[in-house]
């Protein structure tokens, strides 16, 4: 049987502890940039894996 497994989203504040930057650096990104982030009610999230690939594709730096 192949099990599906789902990604969970995270917060503003996790995404920015993971990537090791602040807050307000992930606010400006989304302001800024593509990085992919969903706001759901008033609050963004993000997953991990989009986050990834969005790092490697070199977006990030701007």
């Amino acid at each position: 049987m192949n099990e599906v497994r789902q990604e969970n989203w995270i917060s503003l504040e996790e995404a920015a502890t993971y990537m090791g930057v602040t807050k307000d650096t992930v606010r400006n990104w989304i302001k800024k940039t593509d990085i992919p982030a969903q706001k759901i009610g008033k609050q963004w999230k993000f997953k991990i894996s989009e986050l990834d690939e969005w790092i490697k594709s070199g977006k990030s730096a701007m």
